[in-house]
């Protein structure tokens, strides 16, 4: 009996490391994919009419394709070995390609987009500037309630209008500012009222009634914003008088949400204090701005995920003196100094800055680089980065290769940037 009870321990015991050892072959093979599939990133930019080289020591191979036709990009099959540095001689922007990537050429890595883009040269800016933006519409930021004349508590607006929609028309009436959306909703005598909304991608059509209040005015319980102001830093200027900025996209400050612009304009501003940033807390710039006419320096058109886009005046495209310079793409970014240029007193200056990590594969565009300031002339005077250096230009061996998007709030003399190839083409 003692002799069986052993034998059936030994089997559930060796049953037991025959799991362990599956298992932790399993825990290194995906750890290993994961980390390879980590260094190639699925989009890779390479400059129009040159011979681009690409080095991401993977041991990986793959075929590669043109993107529209889906047939081989050349006469013969031309098999890419990312396991030592690949050179590309490329043709004009219109030629883009597939390369589906198999890890030790059995396992599937993934699906690398090469696209082909005009080289660029950008002016690095690094001024402070106001920004004012309207939206499409009226943003719902929130749902509430109120007192009715009879004493009960009300919400005509409670699930018909969600957080996040645009209110784009009423009765038939398009409506770009909430002075106006009011005075629709308390001259239309309760009557029920046709709200046309835009929700993700989508317009729909509701129908709400409005409720007196207390004071005894019609309304429908919504919070909403029609605008957004703030300061930041202008990253690039073209040579064609357009601009990129900020480095991340202008979000409604209570619900984060991408607002849509329906129109947008930059001024002039000059930094008047400074909130220097402590672990645990950022700080901030604060800039005087006078909205008028005469201190525009040019007009939004676009609010993305990547930054804020638009031309600047004709009068002031000398913002800055400076020299147009290349830029650098992601694969050219190595780990070590740079520098970022900011506007924290006078005239914009170049700070001392250290590259610690660059992600070519990150699902968040605006963090594909992790910098901290080694400047001490900096870090005397913000403690590190603040609210309103988002967008100032970060250089590297004399290439434009990003701009500052986000401080570390445990951190505050690190932070993130997005890869300048992201800010240009859109």
């Amino acid at each position: 009996m003692n002799f069986l009870n052993y034998e059936k321990r030994r089997r559930i015991y060796r049953y037991f490391l025959y799991v362990l050892l599956f298992s932790g072959i399993i825990a290194i093979a995906t750890s290993t994919w994961y980390m390879y599939f980590n260094r190639v990133p699925s989009t890779i930019k390479l400059r129009a009419e040159a011979h681009e080289t690409v080095d991401f020591r993977v041991p990986a191979t793959g075929d590669i394709f043109n993107q529209d036709e889906t047939v081989e990009a050349f006469s013969n099959s031309i098999r890419l070995d990312f396991s030592k540095p690949v050179t590309f001689k490329t043709g004009t922007t219109d030629n883009n390609y597939i390369v589906d990537l198999k890890l030790f050429g059995i396992i599937p890595l993934k699906s690398v987009q090469i696209d082909i883009i005009r080289d660029t040269k950008l002016m690095p800016a690094g001024i402070p500037i106001g920004i004012y933006v309207k939206t499409k519409g009226i943003l719902v930021v929130g749902i509430g309630e109120f007192e009715g004349d009879n004493g009960k508590t009300l919400s005509p607006a409670r699930y018909i209008l969600q957080q996040g929609d645009y209110i784009m028309s009423i009765n038939g009436e398009m409506v770009d500012d909430k002075a106006r959306m009011i005075e629709i909703i308390s001259n239309g005598d309760g009557e029920a009222l046709v709200f046309v909304i835009k929700r993700d991608e989508e317009e729909i059509e509701l129908m709400i009634s409005p409720e007196f209040n207390k004071a005894g005015e019609y309304k429908i319980g919504v919070w909403v914003r029609d605008n957004a102001q703030g300061v930041g830093t202008m990253t690039y200027i073209m040579e064609d008088g357009t601009f990129g900025a900020l480095g991340h996209g202008i979000n409604d400050v209570d619900i984060s949400t991408l607002m849509i612009l329906d129109s947008g304009s930059l001024y002039r501003t000059d930094i008047i204090n400074i909130t220097r940033g402590v672990n645990g807390a950022p700080g901030e710039l604060t800039g005087f701005i006078e909205y008028s006419e005469h201190n525009i320096l040019g007009e939004i058109t676009d609010n993305t995920p990547y930054g804020i886009f638009g031309s600047i005046n004709v009068n002031s495209k000398a913002i800055r003196d400076g020299d147009f310079i290349p830029i650098g793409l992601k694969q050219d970014i190595r780990r070590g100094p740079a520098k970022i240029i900011c506007s924290i007193v006078g005239e914009p200056t170049s700070y001392d800055v250290e590259i610690t990590e660059i992600f070519l594969e990150n699902d968040n565009v605006n963090r594909g680089i992790v910098l901290k300031i080694t400047d001490p002339a900096l870090l005397s005077l913000t403690g590190g980065i603040v609210q309103g250096m988002s967008g100032s230009p970060i250089i590297q061996d004399n290439k434009l290769i990003g701009a500052v998007t986000h401080v570390l709030v445990q951190d505050s003399t690190s932070g993130y940037g997005i890869f300048i190839e992201n800010m240009i083409v859109r």
